[in-house]
């Protein structure tokens, strides 16, 4: 916490292409997850409903897919109503470049590109409130 988040750039689930970088200016939430992690299907409420609550605050939330398929991760964001971009990361460098042992981890970046707050493990709207304004502009 308290230095530059690494960047990264990717291919979406959908096949776009975004980079962290292009979010310069808004406070970022970048949640690591993956199909097959249990709490990870808890916490995807919460980031939708904290995504549609914060849109006037212009807060962007960024998906990356850690150790999963992506035809799994597409049927997971269909279910579950995620409108925000999933980057894949099939070597695992986006995930060793933000150290991340297990999802879900949640990194709150504000719009400076500076890391303020990170949970590791699942995410209460309540836990989400309080990280949320380490970065809220």
């Amino acid at each position: 916490m308290g230095n530059a988040a690494p960047a990264f750039s990717g291919t979406t689930l959908d096949g776009s292409s975004v980079s962290l970088a292009a979010f310069q200016g808004h406070p970022v939430v970048v949640n690591f997850w993956a199909s097959w992690c249990t709490p990870c299907r808890d916490e995807f409420p919460v980031l939708k409903d904290k995504l549609a609550a914060h849109a006037s605050d212009g807060l962007v939330v960024l998906g990356v897919l850690y150790k999963d398929q992506a035809d799994l991760a597409k049927s997971f964001t269909t279910d579950f109503g995620a409108t925000w971009p999933t980057v894949t990361d099939p070597n695992g460098t986006i995930a060793d470049s933000y150290r991340i042992a297990a999802p879900p981890q949640t990194f709150f970046i504000d719009k400076s590109g500076v890391i303020r707050a990170v949970q590791i493990g699942q995410m209460s709207a309540d836990v989400f409130e309080t990280q949320y304004a380490k970065i809220r502009p």
